[in-house]
């Protein structure tokens, strides 16, 4: 398009007109200058795009069709003025987040309730998916916000902690009780036990198995299971020794339903937080961390 945007516009509110005058004053530019602007147009164009008469103007047959495709295009700009008019004053924004099934349901539903109390015309998008999945949307900006553990590296992304966690072995105090007496009380639980862990995909999983390799711990039977839910479901009936998030189950831990395997050196603590694309400037994601400060 190698003409003005201001030269259609200029032709537009004249077309609805009809008359050179009246869109002078619709357009607070004098009648000479409209002229002028139309005749830039129908000279680029090489068209005819109005017959003038002592009445007025009106368009020709390739007038019409420009007219059409213009007033497409200003009403497309109205509604988008309009829209943004609507989030300026209802606080209307598209947040999109990603975060693991786990994260979800244990950390950003309470998050997301007050949040949503706060600014209750914000839509906001859930992508549910694995760890790695945000990190890489993330960096692509296909999504606003990631709830994940803090990335060893960052990757050029913005990271606010929320909490610290910690992955534990736990089973039921019967299931321990029955390894010990068919293997006896030295047996090691890794070598005899049936060790429950999330599948080799999830980043949690990453993180037991460098922390297994580290301490040379190599368990001989090894049951994956896709989600942290299931994982406690699993240890809580007896099923085996589970590697859980230890903030998830407090309350299994409380009442004695679970039981925590004691280790030698402990797993490391992991950051749970929100990481966002430093050059993300929606309005949506600099509400959410306004309400997260």
């Amino acid at each position: 398009m190698d003409q003005n945007l201001s030269q259609y516009k200029i032709f537009y509110e004249v077309a609805k007109a009809g008359n050179i005058s009246k869109a002078a004053k619709e357009l607070y530019i004098s009648q000479p200058a409209i002229s002028k602007a139309i005749s830039k147009l129908e000279d680029s164009l090489g068209l005819s795009l109005f017959t003038r008469s002592s009445r007025g103007v009106q368009l020709t047959a390739e007038g019409e069709v420009l007219f059409e495709h213009t007033k497409e295009a200003f009403d497309a700009l109205e509604r988008g003025e309009l829209e943004l008019k609507r989030i300026q004053e209802f606080d209307i924004g598209h947040l999109r987040i990603g975060v693991s099934n786990t994260l979800c349901k244990y950390i950003l539903l309470p998050y997301l309730k007050t949040f949503i109390d706060q600014y209750p015309h914000m839509r906001i998008t859930i992508e549910s998916q694995s760890t790695a999945q945000t990190l890489s949307r993330l960096e692509q900006q296909k999504i606003d916000l990631g709830l994940v553990a803090e990335p060893s590296v960052r990757r050029d992304l913005s990271f606010i902690p929320v909490m610290d966690i910690q992955d534990i072995f736990v089973t039921t105090p019967s299931y321990l009780e029955n390894l010990y007496l068919r293997e006896g009380r030295d047996t090691d639980i890794f070598e005899t036990g049936n060790i429950m862990l999330l599948d080799s995909s999830n980043m949690t999983r990453h993180h037991v198995d460098e922390y297994m390799a580290q301490n040379h711990i190599l368990p001989r039977q090894i049951l994956e299971v896709t989600t942290m839910d299931l994982l406690i479901e699993f240890a809580k009936i007896g099923l085996g020794v589970a590697c859980v998030i230890k903030e998830l189950i407090q309350k299994e831990l409380d009442n004695h339903t679970l039981i925590e395997v004691p280790l030698d050196i402990p797993i490391h603590r992991r950051t749970i937080g929100f990481a966002y694309h430093p050059s993300n400037q929606t309005t949506a994601l600099k509400t959410f961390l306004e309400f997260l400060y």
